[in-house]
């Protein structure tokens, strides 16, 4: 189960060559590769091209009937080492993954790729997970492409832009025998427009053909003397023929503008909030038709020293736009002028954020500073006829040189923080309000994290987590704790982290190095930080892939001993008994607890169709919520504290005689029982019930709830009447 589905979209992928195709930017990319003969595409899922797995693999019919092979991989190293299939056969291959994080992973792959080359084309297609809505450390894939002598793209984000852009990739691999990466910002993914087609292709080599005629060439495999002359190859060959397919291809764009003394320098995924803030200044308009000249560089790498020259000759200055540090393309344009002489006055991170993303409102700011210096007149204000000029006034922001710091989020100070968090009902909340409990009574713990919606436990209300370094690294984060102490280390780990990375790198370390920690694998049915994709452990069963294999299993194979299996994290009780077993077990060896709950979102996702299918037949439905008893709820917040989740609140008690608020569920609620089970487990205020809503009941359920009706109101009767009673008395003289 994914995140979403694309199976009507995905027909979309059949139009016939001429006709104008309207989508998304990962549907045009999944089209692009089809159009390009691809033979085998993999990949592994992660923000920002996690949809782009789940079209493929909704696409998997139309990949079938065209003869392309399409995997959903293991990891990042694993989507790298499949392109492999490109170094020996004619055969065009893709792979995906989120960058850079998932880049690091796959590097090793990436580097023996790059250093024997390859024969077909091979395209790494990388989610650019940069700025502000990025879930991971703010660093960009240009270093991986100059490490091993990758070309990067970077197309501007638009749909005909993107689209060619995967045709050229694929035919610059080949024509300098070298892997392409293609990078697509979050924006660029999920953007729509349209294209015109082409003719979808089957892959004119295919791997059966390669498996029943291999052929191999000692000279491409990465082992001396081969691997000295990769390097030189690289140099001499590979990249003289690359610099001739984008010269040639005009892969790089220019645009011509009417200051033609000035000019802007950009990488293409800029290019849009580039042309905004020009816009701001009436340097630009509506179609993109900018004043001031410009290059786009849609090949991030390598930096094409011809067209720069071409570009910067009779220019006074020119503004370098690029995010994030170290500045590799001002450096590099630096060096090219030097070498030409030219004298050429260059701009970048003196007028730009040396950090962060490059919004609208930061690139305005760094346009105004570059406008000020070489064209003042852009920014003088207008003043209407016949009315006096207005008075000196202070700078708008937007007008301001920017400093060469750290770009701030325009909304900082403004709008309050608002930290990541658990879903509703998410069956990870109950673990952390277990290991809370647990440690109020033996004291505090190091806390190794992972990634993972677990990872949310280190906000508010837990506070649980003291690092984390990596997907799947938890158990190994914790590895240089293995000393003797009065306490043991806790590591956490979630199911999509352990099959990806944790399996060899945390658990079997562990075994090995008879590490003495709590290992606590948080097994929710999928990789859900990811989109809720499946996984060998996930307990439906699919037609083209092997699940349902135990973590157990896997623990017992690499040698774990002592395993603990909660198999409702809800229950708050077990885990927290579970959690204290292990830390003071005498068992020395590594203690594995696996705590099993599906996913919330993926329960949801499944079931609520079915509930909406039975509701329409009239069939039987009962939902479910919990609430608070707002007289017998004390308001002193514990099980808030204990439990975090969105749906308890606050609301005003109705009480003159409680002044502060109680506790509230709203109608967010999915029933888990969590709060419930906290206030239990912590020996809270018994305040918390449970409602059930039935519809269509049948005829002994409403029955019954004619007879409950009764009572409860003969019930309330007497007790009014009673309280009448006590009330003419209190007020009779006598």
């Amino acid at each position: 189960m994914a995140e979403r589905s694309f199976k009507a979209e995905v027909e979309k992928l059949r139009a016939p060559p001429g006709s104008v195709f309207h989508g998304e930017g990962i549907l045009a990319v999944t089209k692009a590769l089809l159009e390009c003969g691809v033979g085998y595409v993999a990949g592994y899922q992660g923000s920002p091209i996690s949809h782009l797995m789940d079209v493929l693999s909704d696409a998997e019919p139309i990949l079938q009937a065209l003869g392309v092979h399409f995997e959903t991989s293991a990891n990042e190293a694993t989507a790298a080492a499949t392109l492999s299939a490109s170094v020996m056969y004619p055969i065009r291959g893709a792979v995906t993954w989120k960058s850079t994080v998932g880049t690091n992973v796959a590097s090793d792959a990436l580097a023996n790729l790059a250093s024997g080359g390859v024969t077909g084309g091979a395209v790494i297609i990388l989610g650019e997970d940069y700025g502000e809505g990025s879930s991971i450390m703010q660093e960009r894939s240009h270093a991986f492409a100059m490490k091993s002598q990758i070309w990067l793209l970077d197309p501007r984000p638009n749909l005909p832009t993107i689209v060619q852009t995967v045709h050229d990739a694929f035919e610059l691999s080949e024509a300098s025998r070298t892997p392409v990466m293609l990078e697509l910002r979050v924006r660029a993914c999920h953007l729509h427009g349209s294209f015109v087609t082409r003719e979808n292709i089957r892959p004119p080599f295919t791997l059966r053909q390669a498996l029943e005629s291999p052929v191999r060439d000692t000279s491409r495999i990465v082992l001396p003397p081969a691997s000295y002359l990769h390097e030189q190859e690289k140099i001499t060959e590979r990249w003289p023929a690359a610099v001739r397919f984008i010269e040639a291809r005009g892969l790089n764009e220019f645009f011509e503008g009417e200051i033609a003394d000035l000019g802007i320098i950009m990488l293409g995924g800029l290019y849009n909030n580039v042309q905004r803030a020009l816009m701001s200044y009436g340097m630009s308009d509506l179609r993109g038709n900018s004043r001031i000249p410009l290059y786009v560089l849609n090949v991030a790498y390598p930096i094409i020293d011809a067209e720069v020259i071409r570009f910067c000759q009779g220019k006074r200055a020119v503004l370098i736009i690029e995010e994030g540090q170290p500045d590799y393309h001002e450096q590099a344009i630096h060096a090219v002028l030097g070498r030409a002489g030219m004298h050429v006055k260059v701009h970048g991170k003196d007028l730009l954020a040396k950090a962060g993303e490059y919004t609208v409102a930061e690139l305005k700011r760094g346009l105004a500073g570059f406008l000020q210096r070489h064209h003042p007149a852009a920014l003088a204000k207008p003043v209407a006829v016949g009315l006096p000029a207005r008075g000196p006034r202070d700078p708008q922001p937007a007008e301001t040189p920017a400093s060469p710091s750290v770009s701030v989020p325009v909304l900082a100070g403004i709008v309050p923080a608002r930290p990541p968090g658990f879903c509703i009902g998410c069956p990870e909340r109950p673990i952390f309000s277990a290991l809370t409990l647990v440690q109020e009574e033996l004291g505090q713990h190091h806390i190794s994290a992972d990634i993972g919606c677990h990872l949310f436990a280190a906000m508010p209300p837990f506070h649980l987590g003291a690092s984390t370094m990596g997907y799947g690294l938890g158990a190994s984060s914790a590895a240089a704790f293995n000393v003797p102490a009065s306490k043991r280390s806790i590591a956490m780990m979630g199911d999509g982290g352990f099959w990806h990375n944790g399996l060899a790198s945390g658990i079997s370390n562990a075994v090995f190095n008879k590490a003495d920690g709590i290992i606590v694998i948080v097994d929710n049915n999928y990789s859900a930080a990811t989109g809720g994709q499946d996984l060998p452990s996930s307990r439906l069963d699919k037609h083209n892939r092997s699940t349902r294999h135990a973590i157990g299993e896997a623990l017992r194979g690499v040698g774990v001993e002592w395993i603990r299996t909660v198999d409702d994290t809800y229950d708050v009780n077990k885990m927290r008994d579970t959690l204290q077993e292990a830390l003071t077990s005498d068992f020395q060896g590594p203690k594995v607890i696996v705590a099993q709950s599906e996913c919330m979102l993926n329960k949801q996702r499944r079931e609520k169709p079915l509930v909406a299918a039975a509701d329409q037949r009239g069939e039987r439905v009962v939902r479910e919520k919990f609430g608070v008893d707002a007289d017998i709820c004390s308001g002193d917040h514990a099980c808030m504290r204990l439990s975090g989740c969105p749906s308890l609140t606050l609301r005003n008690s109705g009480d003159p005689l409680k002044p502060d608020p109680v506790a509230h569920v709203d109608d967010g609620c999915v029933a888990c029982g969590h709060c419930g089970e906290v206030a239990d487990a912590a020996i809270l205020c018994p305040s918390f019930y449970r409602i059930e809503w039935v519809r269509h009941p049948g005829g002994w359920e409403r029955r019954l709830d004619k007879w409950r009706r009764r009572i409860v109101g003969w019930l309330q009767d007497r007790q009014r009447r009673t309280l009448a009673a006590r009330t003419l008395y209190a007020g009779d003289p006598a």
